[in-house]
């Protein structure tokens, strides 16, 4: 009998936004895998362990998911992660997929499930709590009301049009270019407040464009609103 693989959603950062699903199923899992080169230093493993300290029991795998744009790269770590999770799905493990935010959002996992969607497996996604609705919560506020439209773009990409649409714009990952979107944000004369590193000990609210820094972590947030 073959494996479930699971892509479960680990939230944003706190380890009590962890929901109850997706512990039960970690805890059910023989297999857990998380993107990375060191499980250990993986951000989605360090939540799991903080609400639950026996995660070291389980089998822990690490499945190297690189940062880069470069197409033929991401083919090849995308091909080596799936025959990784099928292996143990073959052998008839429940292996589960660790990830942050929501696997349906700019999520790393989500080539992976297609391609062992693609092989026949049994798999779920597990929903997580979205790091735009933890940032919203964090800086006490609402996203939209009424008939408002709600945009999210990765700022690692051309933002222009995405800043002329009315409505809420979130702007996730923008870390790596923060110098190019503060710019952006100030020449289209938004106002706007980012959260970095939401839910984590190390995480710093910045309430409008000038405190801002001009560099900050991969995982900052920005929201604009109107």
């Amino acid at each position: 009998m073959k494996g479930k693989l699971y892509g479960i959603g680990v939230g944003p950062g706190d380890p009590e936004l962890l929901t109850l699903k997706a512990l039960r199923i970690v805890k059910e899992s023989q297999v857990i895998t998380v993107p990375g080169d060191t499980a250990q230093e993986s951000v989605a493993y360090k939540i799991v362990k903080g609400a639950y300290p026996e995660l070291d029991t389980k089998e822990i795998v690490a499945i190297p998911m690189p940062m880069t744009k470069d197409k033929k790269q991401l083919e090849e770590s995308h091909e080596k992660g799936a025959a990784t999770l099928a292996g143990y799905l073959e052998a008839g493990r429940q292996v589960a997929f660790l990830t942050l935010g929501d696997p349906t959002v700019y999520s790393t996992y989500i080539y992976l499930h297609k391609r062992i969607e693609a092989m026949g497996y049994p798999l779920e996604i597990v929903s997580g709590i979205p790091s735009f609705c933890a940032v919203a919560a964090r800086l006490n506020t609402g996203l939209v009301e009424k008939a408002e439209p709600l945009h999210v773009f990765p700022a690692s990409y051309p933002i222009d049009e995405a800043l002329d649409l009315s409505g809420t714009k979130i702007l996730m990952k923008a870390g790596k270019k923060m110098g190019g979107v503060k710019e952006k944000l100030r020449a289209h004369g938004v106002s706007c407040k980012m959260v970095e590193n939401c839910g984590m000990e190390n995480e710093r609210v910045y309430s409008s464009l000038e405190e801002i820094p001009e560099q900050a972590g991969y995982y900052s947030l920005i929201v604009v609103k109107g």
